[in-house]
């Protein structure tokens, strides 16, 4: 009787006699291997829209005020304008911060939008910020044009100056909140809003100062839908393991 021979190793020996050489197992790549990703901006809209405001911010501070004036006219959200062009100057009127770079609004635009951004992503974070800035500007500018149609207003109130970026920041304001744990979103939205009820309240500005609370109403409004998004881009507690374990 033939003895067969042990096969080396690495050799496996099948049925019919003939030694075949077992696939070598995929070498692993070294630790730290491979092509490196950039990393990504955090927060690409709020960055860009900063640097937007930081080019008209400059333009005003620097250029001649007669035409800075103009430029502030053409993009303001009055009647007069937003009856003629209403798409075109609800965005342009979004590209101007009224009282210049070093507005609180600014500040508040930094912090709250990159806040915002990095739970909902860009795309809704400006979602929010429009529907804010829409909603409020024809929530205030809307009775003044029925108030100059009915003769309770002159027609020069149809051309009042009327531009920034307040009231989007006030819809984000109120947005955050419904993201945040509640021993940090009732502060906020009582110091935020105690700030726009005493402006309301010293009749400075009373249609401005109407809208930022719309503003902030209508951020608060779209709670189920940010806490919805921001779930939804939260990565799952078995992804999370998983990542962790490869």
């Amino acid at each position: 009787m033939e003895r067969s021979s042990p096969a080396p190793p690495g050799v496996s020996r099948p049925l019919d006699g003939i030694p075949r050489q077992r696939a070598p197992r995929p070498a692993e790549p070294p630790a730290g291997g491979g092509p490196r990703r950039r990393p990504r901006v955090p927060v690409p809209f709020t960055l860009s829209y900063a640097a937007v405001l930081v080019v008209t911010s400059w333009v005003t501070a620097h250029l001649d005020p007669a035409l800075v004036h103009a430029l502030h006219q053409g993009s303001s959200t009055d009647v007069a304008h937003l009856l003629r062009a209403p798409v075109l100057v609800l965005v342009a009127s979004a590209l101007w911060v009224a009282g210049g770079i070093l507005s609180p609004f600014t500040l508040g635009f930094l912090l709250v939008l990159g806040a915002l951004e990095r739970r909902l992503g860009g795309v809704r974070t400006a979602v929010v910020f429009l529907v804010g800035h829409v909603l409020a500007t024809l929530a205030t500018e809307v009775p003044v044009g029925l108030a100059v149609l009915v003769g309770h207003l002159p027609d020069s109130s149809l051309h009042r100056l009327d531009y920034g970026i307040s009231f989007g920041v006030a819809a984000s304001v109120g947005a955050l909140a419904g993201l945040l744990r509640p021993w940090l979103r009732w502060p906020l939205l009582a110091a935020f809003g105690g700030m726009l009820a005493q402006d309301l309240l010293s009749f400075t500005d009373p249609m401005t100062g109407w809208g930022h609370l719309i503003a902030l109403a209508t951020g608060i409004g779209t709670w189920p839908w940010v806490r919805r998004r921001a779930a939804a881009r939260e990565p799952r507690a078995g992804d999370v393991s998983a990542r962790r374990s490869a």
